[in-house]
């Protein structure tokens, strides 16, 4: 049998249903029993039938799409729109964003469309994109406190989910990492390796995540007896890690451990300490975030504390997914646990 030729007529023969049942299935309609739609599916996949997307858009009035959309501030000069995305497709934690979306919708016949909103006109074009149903819903990854897209897309009524609690606040669903936690656990971790003269490199302090991981850290340490912590504020990039690293050893040269508030800043540390004749973990013990793919090729492989992103942009998928059929009509927000993970840095 061509695939060209096959029909719902013939999924079902092989699956011993209805081809109203095939239907209901391929249109993900919520009342099939389970067994019945894994039988139509195991099906499908045995003929190697593909669903009319244009036939089935008619009956649904869906798009099948989601706007994945990275999102910032203002960058406003073609220049700096190129660096802008230059600088997404080079971080890895944009990458295991991508590989949890595409996970959970590949499975569900909808696709990720790549949308770059770094500018006013780029995020008029989204909105729009959105507004005359090209898509069904967005996905937002914002890299900017001051970004205004996720109160827009509230204001539009459409159906939107966030990548971490939005600085400017709206009332959308998203998902975030217990920071402070994190925080606290790269603390005491450092405490309980004996380090006493301590200091973090925290990403940007206009972000919730950099707040709330600076906070945690410093909370861990109050509690025991260091009520004072040199800090260097960072952006999240090896450079900036760099940087920052360089100011704390000309005020604080005999410092023990680090704390850098993620990965690619936590090899920037390791960086400059090698530079200055500072072994790592012998002389300074450095703890990362994230636990991405830096973690493992830095040198020495980072202490780092865990953040689930493939499995925190499923959730953030299946969210949208769960507001784009009605189940859900209110904004939810789903926090996750970090994890320390032991490594040679410390």
């Amino acid at each position: 049998m061509q695939r060209q030729s096959l029909t719902l007529e013939d999924v079902a023969r092989e699956a011993g249903v209805s081809r109203a049942t095939v239907s209901r299935v391929i249109n993900e309609v919520p009342s099939v029993d389970p067994a019945i739609r894994e039988t139509v599916r195991a099906a499908i996949r045995r003929t190697g039938y593909t669903p009319n997307r244009a036939a089935r858009s008619l009956v649904t009035r869906r798009a099948e799409t989601i706007a994945l959309v990275v999102s910032g501030a203002g960058e406003e000069d073609e220049s700096a729109q190129n660096a802008f995305a230059a600088r997404v497709f080079a971080d890895p934690f944009f990458g295991r964003i991508v590989s949890g979306v595409v996970a959970f919708l590949r499975t569900r016949s909808m696709h990720p469309v790549l949308m770059f909103a770094e500018s006013g006109p780029a995020r008029d074009d989204v909105l729009a994109y959105l507004r005359e149903g090209r898509a069904d819903g967005a996905l937002v990854v914002s890299t900017h406190a001051e970004d205004p897209l996720p109160p827009l897309l509230a204001r539009e009524q459409v159906p939107a989910v966030c990548f971490a609690r939005p600085a400017l606040p709206a009332p959308v669903s998203y998902v975030d990492l217990a920071h402070g936690e994190g925080g606290r656990m790269a603390a005491q971790h450092l405490l309980d390796r004996g380090r006493r003269r301590l200091a973090t490199v925290t990403g940007p302090l206009d972000l919730p995540a950099g707040q709330q991981r600076l906070a945690g850290f410093r909370d861990a340490l109050e509690r025991a007896g260091m009520p004072y912590v040199p800090i260097a504020e960072g952006g999240f990039t090896l450079d900036s890690g760099a940087a920052a690293m360089v100011r704390l050893l000309e005020d604080h040269p005999h410092l023990d451990g680090v704390f850098a508030a993620n990965d690619p800043m936590a090899q920037g540390v390791c960086q400059v300490l090698r530079e200055r004749g500072r072994r790592v973990p012998q002389d300074v013990a450095v703890v990362g975030f994230d636990d991405s793919s830096v973690a493992i090729t830095c040198t020495p492989p980072l202490t780092t504390v865990r953040q689930p992103v493939e499995e925190m942009a499923r959730a953030m998928a299946r969210i949208l997914q769960e507001h784009i059929e009605g189940e859900r009509t209110e904004p939810t927000s789903l926090i996750f646990e970090p994890e320390l993970v032991v490594r040679a840095s410390t």
